[in-house]
C-alpha cells in the first residue's frame, strides 16, 4: 500500500489535509450550496466525530481573504470557475471554536471564552495600523488583545460579549467587505454549564454575544455555527428572526456531514479493502441524515486503519466513547419503566415511533426525561 495518502484520524484543519498528504473525502459542494441557499444565520446540528470541524474548516479556507486555490485543485468547487472567481478569497473571516469554553465555575469559563476570542483577534494585528479606522477604534481593537501579568485577557464581560461584533465591524471598515462569521461547537458552553451548575449565567452570555453579533448586524455577511444539539430560540437566540436550523431530518446539507455510501464504497477501494465492504456497512451505515444513508466516518476511518495492518481485524465500536455521556446516563437513571423497555426493546432490533422536539432547552430537558424519550 505504499504511496497511499495517510487515513485522517481527528485531523479536521483543511489545509493540514492538502498538505501532509491525508485521504479527504470531498465535502466542497457544500460551499456551493451555502453560497446558493444560505440564510443569514445557518445553524448545522449533527452528532459528534460526523466532519463539522472540518467542514467550518473547509469554509474558512476558501472564504477568507488570501485563500489558496491550489487547496482546492482537484476537488468539486474548482469545477465551479465563476462562483470561485467570485467568493475564493473575497472576505474576511472570523473562526472561532467553543469547544474549551467550559470550567467547574462560571469565571473559569468565562476565562477559557475569553482566551478564545483574545486569540482569534490576535489574529487581525494588522488593524493597529490600518489607515481605515479611528485611533478610537484601534484603541478598541487593542484593548481586546491586553493582557495581564499571568497572561490571562483582561477584557471586560461587556468587551467579551460584544468582542465579535467590534470584530465584524472593525473588519468590514478596514477592507470595505463584510464578514463571515464561523462558530464552531457552540453548544459545548451550555452543556458544560449545565454540568457543573451555572446554565442560567452561561445562557445570559451566549444570549447576549450572539445577539450582539448575529442579530441586525450591518457587518455581517452570513455566518455558520455547528453544533450537536439544538438549543431552544428562545434560550440563546431570542429576536433572531433570520436564523436558518438544518438538523439531522432536513434534505438540505444532507450528504456533507458523515459519508454517504459510495463515499465509502471509494474510500475502500482506494486502500484496496473492498471486500470488508459488507461488514463495515452492517456495523457503520447506521445514520438517516434527511434522504441520504450515513456512515459515521470516526468508525469508517479507524477500522480501515485498523484493516491496513491486520487484513483479519474484526470490527470494532470507536465512537461510543470519544465524547462524554453524562446526560445521557442522567436521563437513562431518571427513566420510568415504560422508557426502560422501549430501550430494551431498540437493543433487541424492535423499532419505536416517537415524535421529534425541535425546541427544547436544557433546564426542559433536566424536568423530565418524558419530554425527551416521550
Amino acid at each position: 500500500m505504499t504511496g497511499k495518502k495517510k487515513l485522517p484520524i481527528g485531523i479536521d484543519i483543511f489545509e493540514k489535509m492538502d498538505r501532509e498528504e491525508f485521504y479527504y473525502v470531498d465535502k466542497t459542494g457544500m460551499i456551493e450550496d451555502l453560497i446558493q441557499n444560505r440564510s443569514e444565520v445557518n445553524l448545522f446540528t449533527r452528532p459528534r466525530r460526523f466532519g463539522k470541524s472540518l467542514n467550518m474548516s473547509m469554509m474558512k479556507a476558501f472564504f477568507e481573504i488570501g485563500a489558496s486555490p491550489a487547496l482546492f485543485k482537484g476537488l468539486k468547487i474548482s469545477e465551479r470557475k465563476e462562483l470561485c472567481e467570485k467568493y475564493m478569497g473575497q472576505f474576511p473571516v472570523i473562526s472561532i471554536s467553543l469547544k474549551s469554553v467550559e470550567g467547574l465555575d462560571f469565571e473559569a469559563a468565562k476565562k477559557a471564552l475569553k482566551d478564545i476570542l483574545g486569540e482569534e483577534a490576535g489574529r487581525f494585528y494588522f488593524l493597529t495600523q490600518s489607515s481605515k479606522l479611528t485611533n478610537e477604534e484601534i484603541e478598541s481593537y487593542k484593548a481586546l488583545l491586553r493582557v495581564g501579568e499571568t497572561g490571562d485577557f483582561l477584557m471586560s464581560d461587556t468587551a467579551m460579549e460584544k468582542a465579535l461584533l467590534r470584530l465584524s465591524l472593525l473588519l468590514h471598515k478596514h477592507y470595505d467587505k463584510q464578514v463571515i462569521l464561523l462558530i464552531d461547537e457552540y453548544d459545548v458552553p451550555l452543556d458544560k454549564a449545565f454540568q457543573y451548575g451555572y446554565y442560567d449565567e452561561m445562557v445570559s452570555l451566549l444570549r447576549n454575544m450572539f445577539g450582539n453579533a448575529l442579530k441586525t448586524n450591518p457587518n455581517l455577511y452570513f455566518a455558520v455555527l455547528t453544533g450537536c444539539l439544538r438549543i431552544s430560540k428562545e434560550s440563546i437566540f431570542t429576536g433572531l428572526n433570520n436564523l436558518k436550523v438544518l438538523t439531522l431530518t432536513d434534505v438540505r446539507f444532507d450528504e456533507y456531514f458523515g459519508f454517504t455510501d459510495t463515499e465509502v464504497k471509494g474510500m475502500l477501494e482506494y486502500y484496496g479493502l473492498s471486500g470488508h465492504y459488507a461488514e463495515v456497512k452492517e456495523w457503520y451505515d447506521g445514520y438517516r441524515f434527511g434522504n441520504v444513508e450515513v456512515y459515521c466516518p470516526w468508525d469508517v476511518i479507524n477500522y480501515c486503519d485498523l484493516l491496513k495492518a491486520d487484513p483479519n481485524a474484526l470490527p470494532q465500536d470507536y465512537w461510543s466513547n470519544t465524547s462524554g455521556n453524562a446526560m445521557v446516563r442522567r436521563f437513562i437513571d431518571k427513566a420510568d419503566t415504560r422508557t426502560r423497555d422501549e430501550i430494551e426493546r431498540l437493543i433487541a432490533g424492535d423499532e419505536i415511533v416517537k415524535e421529534i422536539h425541535q425546541e427544547l432547552t436544557y433546564n426542559e430537558l433536566d424536568s423530565s426525561i418524558e419530554v425527551m424519550l416521550g
